[in-house]
């Protein structure tokens, strides 16, 4: 990926998660923001230190963040195996963003094997739950991956995709 088209996914995986956290609900409202203005100021550390307990009950704007923030070393370790825990835990709630990213993590092969299948699967299901803004985006990435499939594996991709049931909050 290029560095521009690296910045801006990188921009909208953070506008995803301002509106993952807005609009998830009040469920310790006070602690979710202040991570959230702790790492949009840079505090990374206590963005971690906020975010870690709510992952750890479920709440899925957290889970995204943390694992965001050990896909980049931001204030933890970077650990890719970490992200993947994080965001699967996000992105078997129904959370778009966390999906994405997960997306993305398949496509690179960064913390699990790469597959295109289940980066297609991910991507889809981020772009059908997506606001109408950033929905056009996740399809661009979504048809990008699509490319490197044959007709049989976009079938496949589509068929996990249309089965997926969002879990509830653990």
């Amino acid at each position: 990926m290029r560095p521009a088209a690296m910045k801006k996914a990188v921009t909208m995986a953070f506008a995803g998660f301002i509106g993952l956290f807005v609009a998830s609900g009040p469920i310790c409202a006070a602690s979710r923001l202040g991570g959230t203005a702790a790492f949009a100021g840079g505090n990374y550390v206590e963005a971690a230190n906020k975010a870690g307990p709510l992952a750890e009950r479920g709440d899925a704007p957290s889970q995204a963040l943390l694992g965001f923030m050990y896909e980049h070393g931001r204030g933890v370790a970077q650990d890719y195996g970490a992200a993947i825990y994080w965001y699967t835990c996000a992105a078997d709630q129904g959370h778009p963003t966390p999906q994405y990213l997960l997306g993305l993590m398949y496509d690179k092969g960064h913390g699990v094997v790469r597959s295109d299948v289940l980066a297609y699967k991910w991507l889809n299901l981020a772009a059908a739950h997506a606001q109408p803004g950033i929905r056009d985006y996740y399809l661009r990435i979504r048809d990008a991956v699509a490319v490197k499939l044959t007709a049989s594996q976009v079938a496949e991709a589509q068929w996990l995709a249309s089965n997926f049931v969002p879990k509830a909050q653990r």
